[in-house]
């Protein structure tokens, strides 16, 4: 049976490009599970690999998309049978494994996870891989003793996937929000998410000679990174954390020790790629139980397959607002 897919190629000359084509599924990939994809979405590995060059890919052809949910068609692993609705987020799926951009996925079923009762597929990938990371970012800020109460919650790069998710849930948990934005047109948007207080990004953009500054955040979570990242660390307060969950301002951290030594500051790495099952079963229970849907439906911006060359490319410059959800039978 055939089905479409956004295929990514490389000529003789190693120039990529990205169409929708018809493929047939002995094209699929090794797995245990057969999916029936019904919605995708678009994150910033997404528009690396879909666009020039293809970022993350390594073999072609190739389908991208690192999200995906959908209904099981057959399976041969014990955990999941034909109807299930499933979700699909990480394992490296749409960079080293086909993935989402496709109305069929096969893969390994120790990588789905059941989806939440009560959620739709839809939502799920208005949700994705950005709103998956933002829950297990709070999750992490609370398991150190983050509670409403404490102060404002700092998140940078708001109105970004993760950030627009991270400030709905917690605001939703109760948490005073700063969201801090490069882009003055998102402040409706983000105050209607939840946000308090907006934050030009100029103001944390720069560093300081100090190492520290006044106590301000009672928890972060950054998207950011680079010089803001290391502005934020001497902004918090005594014993705070900082969620890490991204890079675009720089890899490069250029800080010092001082915020940990003096403040007792923590730096959490979040890593959505590789969380083990329970953790992703606990962090989508949570999105279902806490996400207001109608906030959730604000941020959604929809798309088609045919849609994404465009759209990836916007990404990456930093174009895309709130959540791409992709309706690939569409």
């Amino acid at each position: 049976m055939s089905f479409n897919a956004l295929l990514v190629t490389k000529d003789e000359d190693g120039k990529t490009s990205a169409a929708v084509t018809e493929l047939t599924e002995d094209r699929l990939p090794e797995g245990d599970v057969t999916v029936a994809v019904s919605h995708s979405t678009l994150n910033y590995k997404d528009g690396l690999c879909v666009g020039p060059g293809g970022g993350l890919v390594r073999n072609y052809p190739h389908v991208p998309g690192v999200d995906f949910a959908g209904t099981v068609e057959r399976s041969d692993h014990p955990g999941y049978k034909p109807g299930d609705k499933v979700v699909l987020t990480g394992w490296r799926v749409g960079e080293a494994h086909w993935g989402g951009y496709a109305q069929k996925a096969r893969v390994k079923g120790d990588w789905l996870v059941p989806l939440p009762e009560g959620m739709t597929a839809r939502q799920a990938m208005a949700v994705g891989t950005a709103g998956f990371t933002a829950m297990l970012a709070v999750n992490a800020l609370e398991d150190h003793g983050l509670a409403p109460g404490d102060g404002p919650v700092l998140v940078t790069g708001a109105a970004g996937g993760v950030g627009s998710v991270a400030t709905a849930l917690l605001a939703a948990l109760g948490y005073e929000v700063a969201a801090v934005t490069g882009r003055p047109e998102t402040e409706a948007y983000l105050r209607d998410l939840g946000a308090g207080r907006i934050i030009p990004r100029a103001d944390l953009a720069e560093t300081v000679k100090r190492p520290l500054e006044s106590e301000t955040w009672a928890g972060c979570v950054d998207a950011v990174g680079g010089a803001m990242l290391a502005r934020v660390l001497g902004q918090m307060k005594y014993g705070a954390s900082v969620a890490a969950v991204g890079l675009a301002g720089g890899a490069q951290l250029p800080a010092t020790v001082i915020p940990f030594l003096l403040r007792g500051v923590n730096l959490l790495g979040i890593d959505s790629v590789m969380q083990p099952y329970d953790s992703r079963v606990r962090a989508w229970s949570r999105i279902a139980e806490l996400m207001p849907m109608d906030k959730l439906e604000a941020m959604i911006q929809p798309a088609t397959l045919s849609d994404l060359p465009d759209l990836g490319a916007a990404i990456l410059k930093g174009g895309v607002k709130g959540r791409v959800v992709v309706d690939v039978n569409a």
